[in-house]
């Protein structure tokens, strides 16, 4: 019988070999996403301290999102992990998109925070 490994499974190894080659500093930290089905969330995370500077994601409240698993929820996401980076005095950072394909709703989190100011 054969054994099939799941999606998340091997998500992880994709990402580990990912990280193996990126890492955030503290002029270039790492802006790292993570997607569930009905939710997604965006870290910018300087691995040197190994501390979060800023995060955002659709469980809070105050962002009034009512359906966190679609396009238009990454790009809101993504608008607002630029302002809240550039509150922070963060402009450039290295986007580590957790092992997912870049498209869908990663592709639009991360084409909203270029269109919001972040460089990467």
């Amino acid at each position: 019988m054969i054994n099939k490994v799941s999606r998340n499974e091997m998500r992880l190894e994709r990402h580990k070999r990912i990280r193996n080659d990126l890492a955030g500093t503290e002029k270039k930290p790492r802006l790292n996403v993570f997607r569930s089905n009905a939710n997604i969330s965006a870290q910018i995370i300087d691995d040197t301290k190994g501390v979060t500077l800023v995060s955002a994601s659709t469980l809070e409240k105050e962002l009034k999102i009512k359906n966190g698993g679609n396009v238009e929820a990454a790009k809101l996401i993504g608008a607002e992990i630029a302002k809240r980076a550039n509150k922070a005095k963060i402009k450039e950072v290295v986007f580590d998109r957790g092992g997912y394909l870049y498209h869908g709703r990663v592709k639009a989190l991360a084409e909203a925070a270029r269109e919001n100011g972040l460089e990467f």
